[in-house]
C-alpha cells in the first residue's frame, strides 16, 4: 500500500487562494516572476564571466542591462505565452518559451550593440539566454506542480498515427483529463478547446487554443471535426443540456465524458466516452430525494414487486436495494426477465456499503391472476409493502388484444387487492399512467379500471393502505420511442413518426422509480398522485434532434441531400395527440416538490364490483359491444377505438362524474 501524502493545511489554503485569483492578478503576478528570473539569469551570467558578484558601474551600464529581461518580458506577451494557462502548458508552450527566449537575446545583442556599452561580453548575451530558457522552462514546471497536485503531463502519439479530429467542449479539469486521456489513444486527435467562460477564451491549455461556442462552425470547417467531446461536470448540467440542444445544428456525432465523480472513484476510466442519451437532452435538475420518505416504508420491510422484470419494476428494485429492506420478492411471468434482474441485484448487493444491510431476495415465476400463488407468496414471506408494476402497457398491442390487456391490468390488480388486503398488507402501490386519464384506448382504460378498484377498496377502510401514482412516458423503457429511433438511425432511416404534431411526457426511470418509492411513503389511503413530468416534448422535435446528434443531416425537401428521412406514418389505433396527467384540477402540495395528490371522483367498490363482472361475463363471451359499454358508464371520458365497435343502436352509455372523492 502506498503511503499517502501528509496534508498541510496552510499550504492547500495558499495553492487555493492563488487559484482563485482573477486572471490578470495571475498574470501580473507571472509577469513579476518572470522578470525577476530573467534579471537572476543575467546576473548570474555576469558574474560566472567575471568570476566574482557583478555590480553595475553606471546608471547607464544598469539601464542596458534591464532592457534584457524587459525585452524577454514583452516579446513573451506579444506572442500570446501568457495566455496559455500555467498548469497546462504542453509542448507548445515550451516550445514558445525557447523561440521567444532567443529572439529577445538577439534584440537585445543589437540593443547592447547600438548602445555603445563594449563591456558586455558575447558570452554573457549567449549565458542570458542559455540560463533564461533553463530559469522560465523549470519555473513553469514548478508552478504547474504547485498549481495541479495531479501533475498532469501530456504524453504525444506518432505524428504518423491517423485521427478523428474532435473538439473538446469544457476546459476545465474535466476537459484536460480528457484531452491526457486522448494523446494516449490512437484514435483521436483533439484539435481545440471550446468553453462558455469568457476568461477562458483565448487561452491555451495542453497546447490548445480556447475558443468562443461561437467558432465551432469555422473550426469544424478548418479542421474537418467529426466529434464534439462534451466534458463538462454535473455542477453544469443546466448549460450541458443548452450546449448538447445548441449543437443539434451541427452534422456532428456527440460524446460525452462522466461526471467527474465517477472518474475520480475509480468506477469508470476517464477514456469512457459515452453517445449521447436522451435524457441527457430532456433529463432535468435532479432533485435531492427525501431521506425520510425513502426509508419511510422500506427500511426493515419485506416488500414484494409485481412485473419486477420490466423498466420500472426493475428500477424499483434497484432503488429499493439501496434502502435496506428485510426482503426483495421478485414476482414476473417471464423467465428471462426474472432472471436478468435476480443475477443483477444479487451483484449489486455484494458493493453494498457495510452500513447497509443486505436483504434476502426471492423470485417468484407467476402471474398476478393466480390468486393462489399471490396469496402463498404474500404470506409465506411475511409482505408488507407492494409496488404493483406488472401491466401490460404498449398501446397498440393491448388495442388487437383487448380482452387480455383487461384481463391482467384490471382484474389482476383486482386480484392483488384481495390478496393484500386479506394478508393485512400495510401498503399497495399500484403503478399507473397519465393514459389512464380520458383514454382513447383500451390499454389506458384497463389501468383507470385499476386506480378505481384501488379506489374502492381504500373507501372500504381497514389497515391496507391502498394508493397510486400516476405519470407518463419514462426514456428508454421497453419499447419506447427513444429505442425505436435509435434501431431506425442505426439501419439508416426512415425515423418514423406517428403525426408531426404528438407530444408526450418524458421522465427518467430513475427519477420515476425514485418519486414512486417517496409518493408511497405519504400515502393515506386511495391517494392518486401525479408527478410533476416538467414541459411536453414533440416527438418531431425529439427525432430531429437524434438524428443530428448521431451525426447525420436529416433528410427533407428543403435538404434533399440529408442522410436520414422522417416519415409520417399516422396515428395508430387509440393513440392520442397529447396525453394529461389529471381528470380534474383539484391538486395539492406535498411534502416533494415534484409529487401532487389530486382528489378525483371513485366509485364505491359494491357498484365497481357489478360492473367488473359484468365486463369479465363480456370477455368471456367475446361481447365486444357489451365490453365497450361497461367501459363508457365506468371510465371517465373513454372514447370508442377500432378493436371496440360501438354499440348496434349508436347510443351507448356515457360516464357521468360523480361527486365522490377520498379527500
Amino acid at each position: 500500500m502506498s503511503e499517502e501524502r501528509p496534508h498541510h493545511p496552510v499550504s492547500a489554503e495558499w495553492r487555493s487562494r492563488l487559484l482563485e485569483l482573477p486572471r490578470l492578478n495571475k498574470r501580473l503576478i507571472l509577469v513579476a516572476i518572470d522578470f525577476l528570473l530573467l534579471s537572476l539569469s543575467l546576473w548570474i551570467a555576469i558574474s560566472i564571466r567575471y568570476n566574482t558578484p557583478y555590480f553595475p558601474s553606471d546608471w547607464f551600464m544598469a539601464l542596458v542591462l534591464m532592457a534584457g529581461p524587459a525585452i524577454t518580458v514583452a516579446t513573451f506577451s506579444l506572442s500570446g505565452l501568457y495566455r496559455f494557462v500555467t498548469r497546462y502548458l504542453g509542448y507548445r508552450g515550451h516550445t514558445r518559451i525557447i523561440g521567444c527566449i532567443w529572439l529577445s537575446v538577439l534584440i537585445w545583442s543589437l540593443v547592447v550593440l547600438m548602445s555603445g556599452q563594449y563591456g558586455i561580453p558575447r558570452s554573457v548575451v549567449l549565458g542570458y539566454g542559455i540560463l533564461a530558457t533553463l530559469l522560465i522552462a523549470g519555473s513553469r514546471e514548478v508552478a504547474g506542480m504547485i498549481l495541479e497536485s495531479a501533475g498532469i503531463r501530456l504524453a504525444e502519439l506518432p505524428a504518423s498515427v491517423e485521427r478523428t479530429p474532435v473538439v473538446i467542449y469544457g476546459a476545465g479539469q474535466l476537459g484536460v483529463q480528457l484531452l491526457e486521456a486522448l494523446r494516449r489513444g490512437n484514435s483521436r486527435a483533439a484539435v481545440a478547446f471550446i468553453d462558455s467562460e469568457p476568461s477562458m477564451w483565448r487561452q491555451y491549455i495542453g497546447g490548445l487554443k480556447v475558443y468562443h461556442p461561437d467558432k465551432l462552425p469555422q473550426l469544424i470547417e478548418r479542421h474537418h471535426v467529426k466529434e464534439v467531446l462534451v466534458a463538462l461536470s454535473d455542477e453544469r448540467r443546466r448549460e450541458r443540456r443548452r450546449i448538447l440542444k445548441d449543437l443539434q445544428g451541427h452534422p456532428l456525432e456527440v460524446m460525452l465524458l462522466p461526471a467527474m465523480e465517477d472518474i475520480t472513484s475509480g468506477r469508470v476510466s476517464v477514456t469512457d466516452l459515452r453517445p449521447l442519451e436522451v435524457n441527457d437532452l430532456l433529463g432535468r435538475d435532479k432533485v435531492p430525494p427525501n431521506a425520510d420518505l425513502l426509508l419511510r416504508k422500506t427500511r426493515g420491510k419485506s416488500i414484494l414487486v409485481t412485473g419486477a422484470g420490466g423498466s420500472i419494476g426493475a428500477e424499483l428494485v434497484r432503488q429499493l436495494l439501496k434502502n435496506g429492506p428485510r426482503r426483495i420478492v421478485l414476482l414476473d411471468i417471464s423467465e428471462a426477465a426474472l432472471y436478468q434482474i435476480e443475477d443483477e441485484i444479487a451483484e449489486t448487493a455484494k458493493t453494498l456499503r457495510p452500513e447497509i444491510p443486505r436483504p434476502e431476495i426471492v423470485s417468484v415465476l407467476g402471474s398476478v391472476l393466480d390468486a393462489e400463488q399471490l396469496r402463498d407468496t404474500i404470506v409465506n414471506n411475511g409482505v408488507e409493502v407492494v409496488y404493483h408494476a406488472a401491466a401490460y402497457k404498449h398501446v397498440p398491442i393491448v388495442e388487437q388484444n383487448p380482452i387480455y390487456g383487461l384481463r391482467n391490468n384490471t382484474f389482476g390488480t383486482a386480484v392483488l387487492v384481495d390478496c393484500a388486503k386479506a394478508a393485512g398488507v400495510e401498503l399497495v402501490v399500484l403503478i399507473s399512467t397519465d393514459k389512464a386519464v380520458r383514454p382513447t384506448n383500451i390499454m389506458g382504460a384497463s389501468k383507470r379500471l385499476a386506480e378505481l378498484v384501488l379506489q374502492g377498496a381504500a373507501a372500504n377502510g381497514g389497515p391496507t393502505i391502498f394508493t397510486m401514482v400516476r405519470f407518463g412516458n419514462v426514456l428508454d423503457s421497453s419499447g419506447s420511442v427513444v429505442q425505436k429511433f435509435r434501431r431506425q438511425i442505426r439501419a439508416g432511416g426512415p425515423v418514423t413518426v406517428t403525426h408531426p404534431e404528438i407530444i408526450r411526457y418524458f421522465m427518467s426511470i430513475p427519477e420515476a422509480a425514485e418519486l414512486v418509492i417517496q409518493a408511497g411513503s405519504m400515502a393515506e389511503g386511495g391517494d392518486v398522485f401525479v408527478l410533476d413530468m416538467g414541459e411536453p416534448v414533440r416527438i418531431d422535435d425529439l427525432a430531429r434532434l437524434m438524428v443530428r446528434l448521431s451525426g447525420y443531416e436529416v433528410r427533407s425537401a428543403e435538404h434533399p441531400d440529408g442522410d436520414i428521412a422522417i416519415a409520417y406514418t399516422g396515428l395508430r389505433s387509440g393513440e392520442k395527440l397529447y396525453e394529461e396527467l389529471l381528470i380534474g384540477a383539484n391538486t395539492k402540495a406535498t411534502e416533494h416538490p415534484r409529487i401532487w395528490r389530486s382528489d378525483e371522483p371513485f366509485q364505491p367498490s359494491d357498484e365497481l364490483a357489478r360492473e367488473l363482472e359484468i365486463l369479465k361475463a363480456a370477455m368471456n363471451e367475446r361481447d365486444f359491444d357489451t365490453m365497450h359499454a361497461v367501459l363508457l358508464r365506468n371510465v371517465e371520458g373513454y372514447s370508442a377505438t377500432a378493436s371496440m365497435p360501438p354499440s348496434e343502436d349508436g347510443s351507448p352509455a356515457v360516464w357521468t362524474p360523480a361527486s365522490r372523492t377520498l379527500h
